[in-house]
């Protein structure tokens, strides 16, 4: 870069209140990007990043068995517990801050239910399109642990698996952020990558832009990118080739 030339940080806003939205009675579904009946041509996806539901499930609802192929999907649980099946033979109950991921790969069929019989579940269901198809089916998991349980950035997914996080096939690092009021963390986003932050709670400020709950903020400027919070706040930070 010469004296002339500024490096302009471009961001963009996703407010919560805007995103696609659906109550079936059982689960109620707020879809970042456009999904099943809501269709906006707008957004449809961010990269490789395909869909980013909001899902509250009733006591004793869920997915019944279901097919899917060639997508990278991991269900991050908020509140309440998700009980997991598939035709691989897993067979899980994850339990809030844990993260279940299946490479659908050549194809898999799953269940998703609320195995509770008074508390709903409330979890992020993400998608993300692998970096080829065909893949041989696999599933991960991760869990926090008390070492890391009050770190401010903490990796949870990546494609190497480094530092004990969930493997996804994509060039793709998730990290889950937790800060209190008055803290911050900063994130480097490398030439040619995108960064997506996904709201989950509480309040944060990132390029002087505050977002709440179910608010994102994406980018493609590389740099350094600060993030701080006003309230205790938690998000998702996506890094996407």
């Amino acid at each position: 870069m010469n004296d002339n030339e500024v490096n302009v940080m471009k961001t963009s806003i996703r407010k919560s209140n805007e995103r696609g939205h659906a109550n079936h009675g059982w689960l109620d579904s707020w879809h970042t990007f456009s999904f099943a009946d809501y269709y906006d041509p707008k957004h449809m996806g961010f990269r490789s990043l395909r869909v980013i539901n909001q899902d509250r499930v009733a006591p004793g609802g869920g997915f019944g068995t279901h097919p899917h192929r060639n997508m990278e999907i991991f269900s991050y649980v908020l509140e309440g517990e998700l009980e997991h099946k598939d035709s691989m033979g897993n067979g899980r109950t994850l339990s809030p801050g844990q993260i279940q991921l299946m490479s659908a790969g050549s194809g898999v069929t799953h269940s998703e239910f609320n195995p509770s019989a008074n508390q709903p579940a409330h979890f992020l269901q993400i998608w993300i399109q692998p970096r080829s198809i065909g893949l041989t089916p696999s599933y991960t998991e991760w869990h926090p642990d008390s070492a890391s349980e009050n770190d401010r950035k903490v990796l949870v997914i990546s494609a190497d698996g480094r530092d004990g996080s969930a493997t996804i096939h994509q060039d793709a690092d998730v990290w889950r952020l937790r800060l209190g009021a008055g803290e911050n963390v900063e994130h480097t986003l490398a030439e040619d990558r995108g960064l997506w932050l996904q709201m989950i709670r509480g309040e944060m400020i990132v390029d002087g832009r505050t977002l709440h709950a179910g608010d994102a903020i994406s980018t493609e400027s590389a740099g350094i990118w600060n993030i701080a919070a006003t309230a205790e706040s938690e998000a998702l930070l996506f890094d996407l080739r």
